[in-house]
């Protein structure tokens, strides 16, 4: 493989929803609308297909459960064991032990899924990975796909709670 067919392979293709080497984000109706800091969760293999803990027993491969990525965090694959390789094994594995296991909102999720996959290839040299760490530094580090979905995560939020502090202000004012 030439350097050009590396680079090509690994661009984000935001058409076709391809994020190579990352951990991609999508809001979860009413849950994100009265948390926003609260979503849906997959990882890409270096192809850019995106796996996802989508239920019990089922992880979705290039259909995220709850609709197109509107975030994600682009990872470093040499910051991986193995690199590439190390990388898309890992994505396998994870998915592998979660397309065998129940679907928890709280303690099993989506969040776990790509946090196991990021612990069986030490990313960053770490095993420390988990579900909370994750939605942070997703919240933080993550950038969104375009002003839609930044339209697609906040607006519900800012809708909502506009809504509650009129009816507050109406009914304290009545």
């Amino acid at each position: 493989m030439n350097c050009m067919e590396s680079d090509a392979k690994s661009d984000i293709d935001r058409d076709r929803q391809r994020y190579p080497f990352c951990v991609v984000w999508t809001p979860i109706p009413v849950l994100t609308w009265l948390f926003p800091f609260i979503g849906h969760m997959g990882i890409a293999m270096s192809s850019g297909v995106i796996r996802d803990f989508a239920g019990p027993y089922f992880v979705g491969e290039d259909d995220m459960a709850f609709g197109k990525p509107t975030r994600y965090w682009r990872l470093d694959p040499q910051r991986a064991a193995g690199g590439v390789s190390g990388w898309d094994r890992a994505v396998a594995e994870a998915s592998e032990v979660y397309s065998h296991r129940m679907h928890n909102l709280f303690c099993d999720n989506c969040h776990s899924h790509t946090a196991r996959a990021l612990n069986l290839m030490a990313y960053d040299g770490s095993i420390s990975w988990n579900m909370v760490k994750l939605a942070a530094l997703m919240l933080v580090k993550g950038r969104f796909t375009g002003f839609c979905g930044f339209l697609k995560t906040w607006v519900p939020f800012f809708m909502l709670t506009g809504a509650v502090l009129v009816f507050l202000w109406v009914t304290h004012v009545l």
